[in-house]
């Protein structure tokens, strides 16, 4: 069976031209990982959008004039849409139409593997679809299938709108469970003396690969060079220069216009942002929007009010720069570090720079403990890292990487 053949629409104000042409190039590659075979391209700029229909007139007969010589069967624009204005271009094109978010969430519930990652995919969905239900977009969408009707699509063309709602009730009792259960398990990590780092990043940056490299090929974790590859968060252990270490999630790709819908319903997987100790903001050096790109990650970091988290920035792909590319990158950004995940490159030095931004709060410290006080060997291993210990005549000298509040905890353990 072939690829689901598609038209795309590019849709911007005149003030922002280059924006929309970065964002056309982008919705190119979000269509491709959805599986779709682009047949077309349209783009319009104008002063102010059509509240009807997004578009001007002459261009939507354009566009239906395509569709109805090629016999598209999908059409997605690049921008979120208002039901009405799906619904006129639905009557105009004959097509399905879907935009920007729809096309996202479809990948999204490719992508999803873990029980919470469905589920978090479907209220999403849900949640977008229930002020789009129409008789005439149900009965299209039963008809044609495909691209933006996967995951609990069809099921959702069953329901009234009632049982919608009651199913979106039901999904957020479900993660909420979910996210008590993870909590849970955050607090026994928490409580586990390492450090937590989140890889976060535009998608498609590397992060999944160079989490690889981090680890020594030991993290198995899935990577392909595809938007979205990996949507639920991994963590493994990351053994830092000194002999400590620290537990590093991968999180999912951030994406320019990343829909309200998604932003809310990942919320609870993107907690691991606040919780890290540090943000390894990984970027794709040879990409030409990146700067919109960082624009994008930085904004997301506010929503989840991460802005006090520390962090550390990496230009990942360094292997793929010309001597002056990596130069003028250099320069203008003396406070990021340039590595390869694939070659290794600048690993060394990105860990090195990391344990530094670590041991701000986890210090280290030395600790002289004397054989009376040997029975505490237990408690000092549930909540600090153990570099050394050297055994002497009055005792054991330990020395160690943990928070104050931890420190604290042990010297009055000693002392009493």
């Amino acid at each position: 069976m072939g690829r689901e053949r598609v038209v795309l629409v590019g849709v911007g104000l005149k003030t922002e031209s280059r924006l929309m042409t970065e964002s056309l190039a982008e919705l190119r590659r979000l269509a491709e990982t959805a599986g779709a075979e682009i047949a077309g391209e349209f783009s319009q700029s104008l002063s102010r959008f059509n509240p009807g229909s997004l578009i001007g007139s002459g261009k939507l007969e354009e566009i239906a004039l395509a569709v109805a010589r090629q016999k598209i069967r999908t059409v997605i624009f690049d921008m979120e849409l208002a039901p009405g204005q799906q619904k006129t271009i639905e009557g105009s094109c004959k097509a399905k139409i879907i935009d920007r978010t729809r096309l996202i969430l479809d990948i999204f519930a490719q992508r999803a593997r873990t029980a919470e990652g469905r589920l978090q995919v479907e209220l999403a969905q849900l949640s977008y679809m229930l002020p789009r239900l129409t008789g005439a977009w149900r009965s299209f969408s039963q008809q044609v299938g495909g691209i933006g009707t996967r995951g609990p699509g069809e099921r959702k063309l069953e329901y009234e709108r009632r049982h919608i709602q009651y199913r979106i009730l039901h999904l957020k009792k479900d993660l909420e469970r979910v996210r008590r259960g993870r909590e849970v398990r955050r607090q026994l990590r928490v409580s586990i003396p390492m450090p937590q780092v989140a890889l976060v990043g535009y998608t498609n940056v590397g992060k999944s690969t160079l989490l690889n490299t981090l680890t020594k090929g030991q993290a198995k974790v899935y990577a392909d060079d595809k938007l979205f590859a990996t949507l639920d968060p991994t963590s493994r252990r990351v053994r830092l220069p000194e002999g400590s270490s620290a537990v590093v999630t991968d999180t999912v790709g951030f994406i320019q216009r990343l829909p309200t819908t998604l932003v809310a319903a990942f919320r609870a997987t993107l907690e691991e942002v606040q919780q890290s100790d540090c943000l390894l903001i990984v970027s794709d050096a040879t990409a030409a929007g990146r700067a919109k790109q960082e624009a994008s990650v930085r904004e997301i970091l506010e929503e989840l009010k991460a802005e006090g988290v520390p962090r550390l920035r990496l230009f990942n792909k360094a292997d793929l720069l010309d001597p002056r590319e990596r130069k003028e990158l250099e320069l203008s950004n003396p406070d990021a570090i340039l590595v390869s995940a694939s070659t290794g490159e600048g690993v060394p030095a990105a860990l090195e720079r990391l344990q530094e931004v670590l041991a701000k709060r986890w210090v280290l410290r030395e600790l002289d403990l004397p054989h009376a006080s040997a029975h505490l060997d237990a408690d000092i291993r549930q909540c600090a890292q153990v570099l050394s210990i050297v055994h002497h005549g009055k005792g054991a000298k330990y020395r160690l990487r943990l928070t104050p509040e931890n420190w604290d905890r042990i010297k009055s353990k000693v002392k009493s």
